[in-house]
Formats: C-alpha cells, sequence, structure tokens
C-alpha cells in the first residue's frame, strides 16, 4: 500500500527550471491579450461573445492558480524556507497586478450592465448563472475602479502580510516538555498528540506548554490579530457598506444571514447536549469533574489506544468509501497514485492538515501530519473528502468548481462518519467505547466548538472595533468558554489566551461557522443514506458536482432539505443525543 512521505509538486511546475519562467510568461500575454477586450465591452453584445470573454477569464484564472498554489504548497511543507516565502511574496503581488489588470470586466458586470441584457446573458450562461448573478449581487459592495485596484495592492502588503507574519512565528516555535523525567523538543502536532495521553499529569503540561508559547508572545500577536481584525472592518464596513463583520463572510458564502444565524441559536440553546458525555467521561477517567485539560483525553484510560500504520490508515479510508461508493473511492486514491499527499512529519512544516484544490483538472493536493493515532486516520478520511469533493465537482468551471464555505465541509465529514460506519462493524465493545468517545469528541470539537468560536470572532470584532487589549479579549474568551461549558467542566485561567492559537481567526475570519454548518449537514446526509441504502450514492454524488454552481439554500432545497429551519439544526443535535446514549449504555 502507500507510504508516508512527501507531496510531488514538479505536475504543477519548477520554480528552478525554465518552465517556470514560461508559465508566468504565458500568464502575462493571457492578461495583455484580455485588456485588449475593454472596448469590446457592449451591454447588447451576443451570448456567444460574452461566453468568449467568460473563457478568456477561466484561462487565466487556471494559470494563476498553478503557479500560486505551487507557491504557496511549496511554502505549506517548509514555513521556514526564505526561499519559498520570497517566491509567495512574488505570487501574491504578481496576482493583485492581475487582479487589478481584469478587474475592468467585474465591475463592468456589475455595475455597467442593464439588468435586462445581464439576465438575458446569464440565462444562456449554463452553469455560471450562479456566479455571474452573485456577483451582481456584490455589486452594491464594489468600488470604482481606482479604489479597487488600491485595496488589491495594498493587502499584499497588508493583510495578506500579517496572516504570513503570524504564521512564520507561530510555525517556528518548539515546545519544550518534560514527559516521563525526559525533556523533549516537540512541534504543535507532535504536543497535539499529548493533550490526548493516559495521564492527567501529561495533558496539563502538554497544554500549559502550548499555552504558556503563546501568552509570551501575545503582544505581536494581539497585535497582528487587531490589525486585521481592523482591516476587515475598515474595508469590509466603512468602505464597502457590509451591515455587520459576519455578513462580509456570508455574502461571499452566498448563505442568508437568516441561515447562519438559525445555525449559532440552536448551537447556543444545545450546549447542554454534550454536558452528560462530559460526565460520563469524568467518572471514566475516575474525576469529579472533568478539567478543560482532560477534554480530548480516552475515555478509557485502561485501554491502550490503538495506533494504526500510514499503509493500513490509507487502506481503511479507501475502503470505507468503497463501500459506500467506488466512484468516490477511486477519486481518493488519485491523490496517493499521484503523489499528491504529504504526510510526514517534520519541523517547519505547516500544523494542521488540509486539501487544497488547484484548479478542477487537477488533483487535489493533501497535507497531513500523520503520527498513528485514530484520530489521525479521521483526520486523513476528512481531507480525502475535501478531495472527492473537488473531484465530483471537476465537470463545473473553475468560476464555480469550489464549494462555498457552508458545503465546503460535507464531503470531509461524511467520509468521516463512513469511516466510522466502516470501523464500528469490526469492533468489540471495549473498542467501540474508544473510537464512539472519539467521535462524540469530535463532533463536539467540530460542532459545538466551532459554532462558539464564531460567537467569539463576533464579540472580538466589536470589542476591536470599540477599541481594546489582548487581555481584554482573553477575558472575553474565558466568558465565551464559560457560557459553552456550564458547570460541566472545570476551567482554568490559562485558557483565556487560546483564541491565539486558532489560525481560523487569522486566516480566514468567521470561516468556523462552516465546520458546524458541514458536520450538522453531513449528519442529515448520513441518515438519508441508511434509510435509502444504496440509492442514495447517486443523490449525494449529485450535490457534490454542483460544487458552487448553485446558492446552498436553493441547491440542499432541491433535495427536501430546508437550512433556514431551526428544525434541521436540531435534528442534527438529536443524532449527537442518540450518540451519547448509545456510549453511556456501552
Amino acid at each position: 500500500m502507500y507510504k508516508q512521505g512527501k507531496w510531488k509538486l514538479s505536475d504543477l511546475s519548477d520554480h528552478k527550471s525554465p518552465k517556470f519562467a514560461r508559465q508566468i510568461s504565458t500568464l502575462e500575454g493571457k492578461v495583455k491579450k484580455f485588456e485588449k477586450l475593454k472596448k469590446s465591452l457592449n451591454p447588447n453584445m451576443s451570448s456567444k461573445n460574452f461566453l468568449g470573454i467568460i473563457k478568456n477569464i477561466e484561462d487565466i484564472a487556471e494559470n494563476a492558480s498553478v503557479i500560486g498554489g505551487y507557491a504557496s504548497l511549496w511554502y505549506a511543507s517548509d514555513t521556514q524556507s526564505d526561499e519559498a516565502t520570497s517566491l509567495v511574496t512574488q505570487m501574491a503581488k504578481l496576482g493583485s497586478e492581475i487582479d487589478n489588470k481584469t478587474l475592468f470586466f467585474d465591475l463592468w458586470w456589475k455595475r455597467k450592465i442593464d439588468e435586462k441584457n445581464a439576465l438575458r446573458l446569464m440565462k444562456d450562461s449554463g452553469n455560471l448563472r450562479e456566479y455571474l448573478r452573485h456577483k451582481r449581487l456584490l455589486a452594491k459592495y464594489s468600488l470604482s475602479e481606482p479604489e479597487e485596484k488600491i485595496i488589491n495592492t495594498l493587502d499584499v502588503t497588508g493583510s495578506t502580510a500579517l496572516v504570513k507574519l503570524y504564521d512564520k512565528i507561530t510555525n517556528a516555535f518548539e515546545y519544550v516538555i518534560t514527559v516521563n523525567g525526559k525533556k523533549k523538543k516537540l512541534t504543535r502536532e507532535e504536543l497535539t498528540v499529548l493533550v490526548r495521553s493516559n495521564s492527567p499529569k501529561t495533558r496539563e503540561a502538554a497544554y500549559k506548554t502550548l499555552l504558556t508559547k503563546y501568552t509570551k508572545n501575545k503582544g505581536v500577536l494581539g497585535e497582528i490579530y487587531q490589525n486585521l481584525t481592523l482591516n476587515w472592518k475598515n474595508e469590509g464596513i466603512e468602505i464597502r457598506g457590509y451591515s455587520s463583520p459576519i455578513s462580509i463572510r456570508n455574502i461571499g458564502n452566498d448563505v442568508e444571514d437568516k441561515t447562519v444565524n438559525s445555525l449559532l441559536d440552536v448551537c447556543k440553546k444545545n450546549s447542554d447536549v454534550f454536558y452528560k458525555f462530559f460526565a460520563y467521561k469524568a467518572k471514566m477517567l475516575g474525576l469529579e469533574k472533568l478539567r478543560r485539560y482532560d477534554l480530548y483525553a480516552p475515555s478509557t484510560k485502561n485501554i491502550k489506544e490503538k495506533t494504526y500504520s500510514y499503509e493500513s490508515a490509507s487502506k481503511l479510508v479507501l475502503n470505507s468509501l468503497e463501500r459506500f461508493s467506488p466512484r468516490l473511492s477511486q477519486y481518493a486514491d488519485r491523490v496517493f497514485k499521484e503523489n499528491h499527499i504529504d504526510s510526514e512529519i517534520r519541523p517547519g512544516k505547516r500544523d494542521g492538515a488540509f486539501c487544497s484544490t488547484i484548479t478542477p483538472k487537477i488533483t487535489p493536493y493533501v497535507l497531513v501530519n500523520y503520527t498513528g493515532r485514530a484520530r489521525d486516520v479521521f483526520t486523513l478520511a476528512h481531507e480525502l473528502g475535501h478531495a472527492v469533493h473537488s473531484q465530483a465537482a471537476s465537470g463545473q468551471s473553475i468560476l464555480v468548481a469550489e464549494a462555498p464555505l457552508p458545503l465546503a465541509e460535507t464531503a470531509s465529514t461524511f467520509s468521516e462518519l463512513l469511516l466510522y460506519d466502516n470501523i464500528s462493524d469490526q469492533m468489540n465493545d471495549s473498542e467501540k467505547i474508544t473510537i464512539l468517545s472519539e467521535k462524540i469528541d469530535d463532533l463536539y470539537a467540530t460542532i459545538m466548538r466551532q459554532a462558539f468560536f464564531t460567537i467569539f470572532e463576533m464579540s472580538a470584532h466589536k470589542q476591536i472595533a470599540d477599541g481594546t487589549t489582548v487581555d481584554e479579549l482573553s477575558k472575553t474568551y474565558s466568558a465565551n468558554l464559560k457560557t459553552q461549558f456550564g458547570n460541566s467542566v472545570e476551567l482554568s485561567d490559562d485558557f483565556g489566551i487560546e483564541w491565539s492559537c486558532i489560525p481560523h481567526f487569522f486566516h480566514t475570519p468567521f470561516y468556523c461557522y462552516a465546520y458546524s454548518f458541514g458536520n450538522l449537514l453531513s449528519l442529515s446526509l448520513f441518515q438519508r443514506y441508511k434509510k435509502e441504502g444504496a440509492s442514495f450514492e447517486k443523490t449525494y454524488i449529485e450535490i457534490l458536482a454542483a460544487g458552487g454552481s448553485k446558492k446552498p439554500e436553493t441547491l440542499l432545497s432541491e433535495y427536501g432539505i430546508d437550512i433556514s429551519s431551526s428544525k434541521f439544526w436540531q435534528d442534527g443535535f438529536d443524532y449527537v443525543k442518540t450518540q451519547v446514549k448509545e456510549l453511556v449504555s456501552l
């Protein structure tokens, strides 16, 4: 089977070869040719000519994504490389220049074409209709061409540079911890393994080591976050006129504020769903009450946690997909076969995991930091789920192939559910307790925790706009934890700084609700699969294949799912309750 190692980026490019310079030259030539089309823009143009212009935009997007993607993947694999850092900056600058040179069409479509002709051209645009409609929706938040160019240019040395600075600082952190009398120097990924240790002292030491490092750097990390947040407000609300910080993300996701508010409200109302699980876990660990340090501790402290070789993990994930859909399993297998996965752990490599789709024509790239725990097997399933989603939507234009954030976590979490279903069939009761407990841990982490992350962000953005300090932000985060856990978990003050450890707050404000959204949606789809059996495969693949070609509310309503209703989200929590009940009964 497949061996753990680095990915192969040469399929995209090689900055040391003449190929890279040719790719840039070709791209610049296409952009120059596109600029000449400005004179031909006319509201009365034929659909054929209009779609010809769109084809040019697609070509430019494909070419730019390949070289930009190459640079960002190289940087992710070695964030401490000055050469990789420099290339990412160069590509960001080039991207900004391309955006500025092609901006005229975007603004023409948003502002200068009348509604009648816009509807006529959209009617003949096939799957690009939603993309074009959404752009028209964004018109009211668009600026003049010179203003948009200024923002594109300044972003390279502004918000983009700040995010890169955060990554460079935090990915260079080394964590020194004493375990069983031995001093060890660990990466964050290796330290994260220890928060799931059987030893309460090790769990506490791991968290304290992590949080102490961020506390010592709170000045610079807090300054980065506050400036990123102010940039979000200044551009989005004061200049563009969005109604609130989260609305900027919602409108970008093409999802209604009402839908997101409904999701977050139901999450808040169901915060006690996990309290029974936390009480059960404390009992299993021999504790009166669970400490925050113990949140991800194995529930079965006397059972040695099972580990999985990388080869067996890849086989398990592929087999789980195969049982549901051979087609989706083939999509995941391509990632391995084409060596598009970076799975080993090494210093300087980006923490966590992600899947990157460069273009619909290229098999996605996946980064994981595989340590052999059951959790890592589920992370592998999660990221390959993203890769499966991308390939299912590969028939779409690059302009609409990517699902909006609320749908982006659907296939990833559905793949985890398939994996759990597969593994649970092969387990005895004690093994089932371990895996089911971890599953509920993950349901907490990917639904409730992410919703409360978003609620914190809403408070933090308001607080920063009004003027605040890092310590005040930490107090707000501590209050958020208190609301989330009630009296079910013992909280300590050191967790106040945890917000600065969450990369999504820096990289993509208000991303986190997409996890709550995707997980609850996946639970709904999975329950339908259990009822409908093999016939559900067709429905599921159709949803994935739509990519971003339809508004989420519209796409899901075609399959009888109303994501604006509280009942829909509540159904997901009812499923979580049944899982907790099953665990306690075991």
